[in-house]
C-alpha cells in the first residue's frame, strides 16, 4: 500500500478550448488539496491547441513551481495530451482531471482512499454507483452508449465496471507506465482500461459527483466517438 503521508500526487489536465473554466478548475483543485492536506503534488496542464484564448490564460499562470504547462502545435486529442503529460510526471499516483467543471476535485479523497487502504492499482470514479453529492441528468443516448460500451468492454476483460468511460481515472504511476498507450482521441479510455486489465492490475470504483455539460455549454464528445470507442475495444481485446 502507498503511505498517505509520503506519496506524491500528479494531476494531469488535458485542455482544449476551456478559457471559461480552466482557472476555476485550478482553484477547485487547490482548495481540495488543502482540504485533504495533500502537500506533495504537481499539476501538469497540456493545452491541445486551443483557439479560444485558453493558451493565453495558461501562459499567464504565476505558480510555476506546482503547475507545469505544455502546448501542442496541433489539435491532436485528449489521449495525445495525456501522452505528453506522462513524459513529465514524477508522482506515485496520477489523477486525470478534465479542464471543464463536470468532475469535482473535492472527490479526490474518495478516489485516493483505495490506494492507501487496499493496495489498489487503478481507481475509476463512477457516475452510476450512487453516493456522490449529485449527478446531473440529461442525454439518454449518451447514457445508453456509455452503458453499452462498458458492458462490451467488461465482456472482453472479465470485469464488472459500471463506468468505463468516466473522465475520473486514477492510476498507480508504475501501472500506467507499464503499458504502451497509442490512442490520441477519447479512445484513450477503453485502450487504457483493456491494457491494464490484461496485466491483471487491481481495479476499484468509487462513486463521484458529476455535473455533465450540454453541447451548448461546451461538451465535446459525440456519437462518432462511441463508434471509435467500440472499434478500440475490439482492437485491443484481441491484440497482444
Amino acid at each position: 500500500m502507498i503511505e498517505k503521508k509520503k506519496f506524491k500526487l500528479s494531476i494531469i489536465i488535458p485542455c482544449f478550448n476551456e478559457k471559461s473554466t480552466i482557472m476555476e478548475i485550478l482553484k477547485r483543485i487547490d482548495q481540495s488539496l488543502k482540504n485533504y492536506e495533500i502537500l506533495n503534488f504537481e499539476i501538469i496542464v497540456v493545452d491541445d491547441f486551443s483557439n479560444d484564448g485558453t493558451r493565453e490564460v495558461l501562459k499567464q499562470l504565476s505558480n510555476k513551481e506546482k503547475i507545469q504547462t505544455y502546448f501542442h502545435d496541433d489539435n491532436l486529442g485528449k489521449g495525445a495530451a495525456i501522452h505528453t503529460a506522462l513524459k513529465y510526471i514524477t508522482g506515485d499516483i496520477v489523477i486525470i482531471q478534465d479542464a471543464d467543471l463536470e468532475y469535482d476535485p473535492f472527490d479526490y479523497n474518495k478516489l485516493l482512499v483505495p490506494f492507501f487502504e487496499t493496495n489498489a492499482d487503478i481507481v475509476y470514479g463512477s457516475r452510476f454507483l450512487g453516493g456522490g453529492k449529485y449527478v446531473r441528468i440529461h442525454f439518454f443516448w449518451h447514457y445508453l452508449a456509455n452503458k453499452i460500451l462498458t458492458f462490451i468492454c467488461n465482456l472482453f476483460i472479465n470485469l464488472n465496471l459500471t463506468d468505463m468511460e468516466t473522465g475520473y481515472k486514477v492510476f498507480r504511476t508504475s501501472a500506467l507506465k507499464s503499458i504502451n498507450l497509442k490512442e490520441k482521441s477519447f479512445s484513450f479510455e477503453p485502450e487504457v482500461t483493456i491494457k491494464l486489465a490484461k496485466k491483471k492490475y487491481k481495479f476499484f470504483e468509487v462513486p463521484i459527483t458529476y455535473n455533465g455539460r450540454s453541447y451548448e455549454e461546451g461538451k465535446k464528445i459525440g456519437i462518432k466517438d462511441a463508434f471509435i470507442a467500440l472499434k478500440t475495444i475490439i482492437l485491443y481485446s484481441f491484440k497482444n
